[in-house]
């Protein structure tokens, strides 16, 4: 009996193991490759890839991931090259659909400028302070005099 039970958690725990990983191998397989028209398409959709995020894994462009969704947005990508849409339209449809978060490198605006410059100001500013405190305080110090000891 206590053997019998003892292989059953065995197999339980073999199966909590092995179950994921064939789950993940089975997720990371594309089934249906990508059919490019001619090479330069090929070239086109790698370069256009590689400058979309995936949406799911957050740190690795569209040609680098494994996820369910980036095979999905592949596909997207060249079913919109083969319609005749430009790189320009290719990415204003994702970012219509999935915000600038997309995009490796977003467009310079009003709404991301405090992104971009926000810790240069805060240097700045950290510096302002700083020499405004040491200015101030260099005044309030008396010079000692002669009369005065000195260690």
């Amino acid at each position: 009996m206590l053997a019998r039970s003892g292989l059953c958690v065995a197999l339980l725990a073999i199966a909590l193991f092995v179950m994921p990983a064939l789950a993940q191998a089975q997720a990371i397989s594309d089934p249906t490759p990508l059919h490019y028209r001619d090479a330069a398409e090929e070239a086109r959709f790698h370069a256009l890839a590689a400058e979309l995020r995936c949406v799911q894994c957050q740190n690795q462009s569209l040609a680098d991931s494994n996820a369910q969704i980036a095979h999905d947005l592949r596909r997207e990508v060249l079913a919109l090259m083969q319609q005749g849409k430009s790189d320009a339209q290719i990415k204003q449809f994702l970012v219509d659909r999935y915000g600038e978060f997309v995009l490796y490198r977003p467009l310079m605006d009003t709404r991301n400028s405090l992104l971009w410059f926000g810790p240069l100001a805060l240097v700045l500013g950290g510096a302002g302070v700083l020499v405004w405190v040491v200015r101030r305080r260099s005044r309030h110090v008396q010079p000692m005099g002669d009369s005065e000891e000195r260690w």
